[in-house]
């Protein structure tokens, strides 16, 4: 394998990038980093998509007012860092005042300016353009222009998150480019395709189902980026993207996820492995309303004592050690260990076949007919789960899960399928369950409101989770004036939740990496591995052919 690696990376560089010159780069803005992603994304417009790999490439298209720092703290405004704001500061309790750097520039030229501002927060929360992260946004009562300098944000309340809310959730759009397009053809605009930013890096070419290639923009206002090419080279799965890092036919690897990759990667003597707070966790979801129709509950699960008892027949500490060691833990709720309000002694529905089968056979559920699988009214106990076929990690555990029903005389169908038609199928209601995964912001308000509110409805609470006590202890918490009472309703909302059970939290990864070796200055902050990437260098003296190539 080893005399065979020149022709492997030529035939990389060649099928990412068509015809180029080699040898031609040697200054210190040199090197191309190549990302091994999974899946492709199903567009690069902020406000429409939550998609992973489009929020990586967003970090480097389209710059914030300002961002966390590397501590994640989220309240007040003293570790935010200035972006496209160059400085800020408070007009009273409720008014928050931005003046922007008069150097921004949009990548076509134009001047970055408060009207973008006022633009991009009216599409946000415009119901037209339906954007996820719209529930997260609900505080702010306008964004208006001063002057083309300054931007006016003016709040319904006054909360210990309010700077987080006006920045960490919208990525600014130029609105003498989108303004022409309307709302409603947002998620399939050719600007997704081809967008136009004001970041440190210019989109260059979207290979469909291969690449998506930028370049660093050399006149960016904060500073020439390092690395002068990256490059997102799609995969069909984890464990082709795992290999394409190892074989040293691309550089990053974010995500390992299991202990038998980070051991390969770990022997892969090109590689350096970083490990880093996870800022996912992952969920058996329940549908609560009816599969494809949302005005009637779901048969099964509509029943919250059949939830109940379908989460204590499940060994959460047992799976998780089996299929991820070390690098999982057992959320106490809706969580990653991002967040600081995790904390192991919350209450949870406690791992109890025998409580599970006293609930099962109390509701009627029992095996009328000796076949093994429960029945009631002459309906077995039976439901399909829907799995992304990208994920090996969620296929196992479906298929654990699976077993685990077994025994208690549940049927369990799996259904394994591509991600888009997964997507699709969440979006629309057609589902029983599903085995997803979700990242988490680094406060708590956002993610859990926007995946189990009503807000959320329509977005990324799929399974149209609601209970009126909860979400008053979670406006509560958003709105408490000290860390401590946050905490403490935070608790009291977790706890209700999970006493709902409309979902069963199955494990939070922590974070591995694995970078190639001659990347040097890397820094990955939690809540966004890519956040920083216009900081990260490779020096002259480490450059290899990828590097080198111009067109």
């Amino acid at each position: 394998m080893l005399r065979r690696f020149p022709s492997i990376v030529c035939l990389a560089v060649i099928t990412l990038a068509g015809c180029e010159r080699r040898g031609g780069c040697t200054s210190d803005y040199c090197g191309t980093l190549i990302n091994a992603a999974v899946a492709e994304p199903p567009t690069l417009l902020p406000p429409s998509t939550e998609n992973v790999v489009a929020g990586d490439v967003g970090e480097q298209l389209f710059l914030k007012l300002a961002d966390v720092g590397m501590s994640t703290n989220t309240v007040g405004d003293e570790d935010f860092q200035p972006l496209l704001a160059q400085r800020w500061e408070w007009d009273g309790p409720l008014t928050l005042v931005f003046h922007l750097d008069p150097r921004a520039r949009w990548q076509d030229g134009q001047p970055v300016t408060a009207a973008d501002v006022e633009f991009t927060f009216n599409a946000y929360t415009d119901s037209t353009v339906s954007s996820p992260f719209r529930p997260k946004l609900k505080r702010i009562a306008s964004v208006t222009q001063r002057d083309a300098q300054t931007a006016v944000f003016r709040f319904h309340e006054r909360y210990p998150e309010m700077f987080y809310d006006a920045v960490y959730h919208m990525r600014i759009l130029p609105a003498h480019l989108l303004r022409p397009i309307p709302r409603d053809q947002w998620k399939t605009a050719p600007f997704g395709r081809q967008p136009v930013g004001d970041g440190p890096y210019r989109f260059v070419r979207w290979q469909a189902a291969q690449s998506l290639e930028l370049v660093a923009d050399s006149t960016f206002f904060l500073g020439r980026p390092g690395i002068r090419r990256l490059i997102w080279r799609f995969t069909p799965n984890l464990q082709v993207a795992v290999q394409q890092v190892i074989a040293d036919q691309a550089d990053v690897r974010e995500q390992l996820v299991t202990p038998d990759n980070v051991e390969r990667a770990s022997a892969a003597q090109q590689l350096t492995i970083y490990p880093f707070r996870g800022n996912v966790y992952t969920y058996l979801s329940f549908n609560l309303r009816a599969n494809g129709d949302t005005s009637k509950p779901h048969p099964i699960f509509g029943d919250r004592d059949l939830r109940r008892a379908l989460t204590m027949a499940v060994d959460r500490a047992s799976l998780v050690k089996s299929a991820l060691g070390a690098l999982g833990k057992v959320p106490p709720g809706p969580m990653s260990s991002l967040l600081g309000i995790w904390d192991p002694e919350i209450r949870q529905l406690p791992y109890d076949t025998a409580q599970a089968n006293r609930i099962l056979n109390g509701r009627g559920w029992r095996d009328h007919d000796g076949d093994g699988i429960r029945d009631k009214d002459g309906t077995p106990l039976a439901f399909r789960m829907l799995v992304p076929s990208t994920s090996e990690l969620r296929k196992r555990y479906a298929r654990l899960l699976q077993e685990q029903y077994r025994l208690i005389g549940v049927r369990v169908d799996i259904d394994e399928l591509e991600f888009s038609v997964v997507t699709d199928r969440l979006g629309s209601g057609k589902y029983d369950t599903s085995i997803l995964s979700r990242g988490n912001d680094p406060s708590p308000s956002s993610g859990i409101q926007q995946s189990w509110t009503q807000a959320g409805w329509g977005g990324s609470n799929f399974g149209r989770y609601y209970n009126a006590q909860f979400e008053e202890l979670v406006d509560r918490a958003i709105a408490a004036s000290t860390r401590e009472q946050a905490r403490t309703l935070w608790r009291r909302a977790i706890e209700t939740i999970n006493a709902d059970a409309p979902g069963i939290w199955l494990y939070s990864l922590e974070n591995v990496a694995a970078i190639h070796k001659r990347v040097d200055n890397v820094q990955i902050r939690p809540d966004s591995w890519a956040a920083l990437l216009r900081t990260w260098r490779i020096p002259t003296d480490r450059l290899i052919d990828r590097d080198r190539v111009e067109r």
